[in-house]
């Protein structure tokens, strides 16, 4: 018998995940770069993976009983997050390669294989689909611009320096690509449902991961390359601030963990720039990024945790969020 479950569990809900392995990485970094404590780092490297697991337990019971499972990938709205499915692994690999190496290596390098996979078809998909720009968000840079920047990351965090270089390719072509549409699409067309808002801070993840994946190749120097990457990255994260009264808009729900990952990139490249430029003052500075990240991430913990309790954090079935096309509009 099915399970009549009146939630719909979203793909973006792995962003749970995605987010807690950020928050990992920026103390990973610290303690690579201020000997900060690193038990931290392995509690949280621990609960992104207990989230992901429970979470892909839930979410694929869900859709199964649901009868979405075949559906879910072409869903134009949702469909771009189910990339964080195999893209989250790749993250537990790295945090468990230093305690287990062959394991680790073997978590990343079978997520990594399912991250192109996925972006390859989640990419031919929206070739063969008659996608409208109204309905593009930038959700669509995870399967393929943040599968590659991460993955180059990771690659060059185990020694593999060519794979490091392909995939910061792979993932640079995408951004380039992609992130012409989507820029037209939020200059050009209305708004995004107010669900969908959170999104807008995934436009800041792009540069800042970059900007980490090229100071893993390069060895943690401020070059040229970290420069260039660096600037546009400044210009994301002013245009964030600057949006903090449109955010206020969206209802609280699963897209606000569209937030937790993009910006804890913005601080672990932050904390980056402190070691490579040896600023004065850079162990107090580097606390202070990671209290401000950790506290961030507690508070939206916190209230997720609440809205599960008053069951006010997931939508209802068959409540989805969708971006109407004028057709659908007029009829």
């Amino acid at each position: 018998m099915r399970n009549r479950s009146p939630y719909r569990l979203t793909p973006n809900l792995f962003g749970i995940g995605f987010g807690t392995a950020g928050l990992a990485q920026v103390w990973s970094t610290a303690t690579d770069t201020v000997a900060a404590p690193p038990w931290p780092s392995y509690l949280l490297w621990i609960l992104a993976a207990a989230i992901w697991l429970v979470t892909l337990f839930a979410y694929l019971r869900n859709t199964i009983a649901q009868g979405r499972l075949r559906t879910e990938m072409a869903d134009p709205t949702t469909g771009p997050f189910t990339a964080l499915i195999a893209i989250v692994p790749m993250l537990l690999g790295i945090g468990l390669a230093p305690h287990a190496r062959t394991a680790g290596e073997a978590v990343f390098a079978v997520s990594l294989v399912l991250t192109i996979v996925l972006g390859s078809w989640l990419t031919s998909l929206w070739i063969r689909a008659d996608l409208e720009l109204r309905q593009w968000h930038p959700g669509y840079f995870l399967p393929t611009v943040a599968g590659g920047l991460i993955a180059s990351a990771c690659s060059s965090a185990l020694g593999w320096k060519t794979l490091s270089h392909l995939m910061f390719g792979y993932g640079m072509v995408c951004w380039f690509v992609l992130g012409s549409i989507l820029l037209l699409r939020l200059f050009t067309q209305p708004m995004l449902p107010a669900p969908l808002l959170p999104t807008i801070a995934i436009e800041v993840a792009p540069p800042v991961v970059a900007g980490n994946a090229w100071f893993a190749i390069n060895g943690g120097k401020a070059d040229l390359g970290a420069e260039i990457l660096g600037g546009y990255a400044l210009l994301m994260v002013l245009v964030q601030v600057c949006l903090a009264s449109t955010y206020r808009r969206a209802p609280f729900g699963p897209g606000y963990w569209a937030f937790a990952f993009s910006y804890a990139a913005v601080f672990t490249n932050g904390v980056h720039w402190l070691d490579a430029k040896r600023v004065a003052g850079q162990e107090p500075l580097t606390y202070l990024a990671l209290a401000i990240a950790t506290l961030a991430y507690t508070l939206l913990a916190t209230r997720t945790v609440l809205g599960l309790a008053r069951r006010s954090f997931l939508p209802r079935t068959p409540a989805a969020v969708t971006i109407a096309s004028p057709s659908d509009e007029a009829a």
